[in-house]
């Protein structure tokens, strides 16, 4: 702060009044009295004047940070006033970094989502447009036409299911969605995961086999459970042979409400377990229609409920997937 500047602040303006008030006093009484007085106004001035030097500095400092300089907040005052204004700014200056940083990287995860979901549903697209000119063709055999069009409804289906998907998972990330809490039978949630699944199971000559112990429940959402539990079935579906067999068992206890599925695919990749459940990751063994939004969906349902999910090989071929309900009510 500048000397013009010091002298301009109106709290320095009336101090200085107080004091000249004080000195007239003074000097009607004593000449020592007077320069007593004197010599404390301008010790006051001084120690006055560095107070508001280093506020001044400190003003630097913040505009320095507004205006996205690399400045930090390193004088030190010795001030208790000062003192804990510093440190104030400081932990309102990491907040604000540690804010922008993640919004940064937010705005970031944001394209990539955009970009891989434009991608995914471009694919589907470029196929239908191709499916769409060959059926216009007059001469197209009944067979051939018969069979592209059911790779149009594959299709449509395909892109339905991303969508609903990508739909579901806004609405976690926004957390608009308000889950309800009702006792659920797991008996009665395997057979509503597993309705969408019923005829392109039999289409692959696919099996499923559940031994769900009487009695098993939980306290969750049935709708958003069936929806969770059906992108696991899904899963499984996908990365087995024609003729494969999913296994569902369905135990409970005094800690949880445990459901273990297990398919006879080809396992999961070891280099991919720490990653499957995470969005847009596709596995090495993942199917080509696979674009890594299902199981990311399971996830956030299942942990918005308390509820847990681990996924495994089996010693045999095959991959395990176990989920537990820790809210359950007998």
């Amino acid at each position: 702060m500048t000397n013009r500047g010091y002298w301009r602040n109106p709290a320095v303006r009336r101090e200085l009044i107080m004091i000249l008030l004080l000195l007239l006093f003074c000097a009607f009484f004593a000449w020592q009295a007077l320069i007593g007085a004197f010599v404390a106004a301008v010790f006051h001035f001084i120690f006055s004047w560095q107070r508001y030097r280093k506020i001044a500095l400190m003003s630097q400092e913040i505009d320095a940070i507004l205006h996205e300089q690399e400045t930090m907040l390193v004088s030190s005052y010795q001030e208790g006033e000062l003192a804990i204004l510093e440190s104030q700014i400081y932990k309102m200056t990491i907040r604000l970094r540690q804010q922008a940083d993640e919004l940064k990287k937010e705005k970031q995860y944001l394209a990539d989502s955009l970009a891989d979901i434009s991608h995914q549903l471009r694919t589907p697209l470029t196929a239908l447009h191709l499916v769409a000119s060959m059926l216009q063709k007059p001469d197209l055999e009944i067979d051939r036409r018969r069979e592209l069009v059911q790779e149009m409804c594959r299709l449509l289906s395909r892109m339905d299911w991303q969508i609903h998907t990508l739909l579901r998972i806004s609405k976690l990330d926004a957390e608009s969605v308000v889950l309800q809490q009702e006792v659920i039978s797991l008996e009665d949630l395997i057979i509503k995961a597993k309705q969408p699944l019923a005829i392109p199971m039999e289409l692959r000559q696919q099996s499923m086999e559940m031994d769900i112990a009487p009695g098993c429940c939980f306290l969750g959402d049935m709708q958003w459970s069936a929806e969770a539990i059906s992108n696991i079935l899904k899963n499984c579906m996908e990365s087995m042979p024609e003729g494969g067999r999913i296994t569902i068992t369905g135990r409970q206890n005094a800690l949880f409400t445990e459901l273990v599925i297990e398919d006879e695919g080809s396992g999961i990749a070891p280099e991919d377990l720490p990653h499957l459940f995470e969005r847009f990751y596709k596995g090495k063994n993942a199917s080509n229609e696979s674009i890594g939004i299902g199981l990311a969906l399971t996830r956030m349902i299942l942990l918005r409920q308390k509820a847990s999910i681990k996924a495994e090989n089996r010693q045999e071929t095959g991959a395990r997937f176990i989920v537990r309900f820790y809210e359950y009510n007998k």
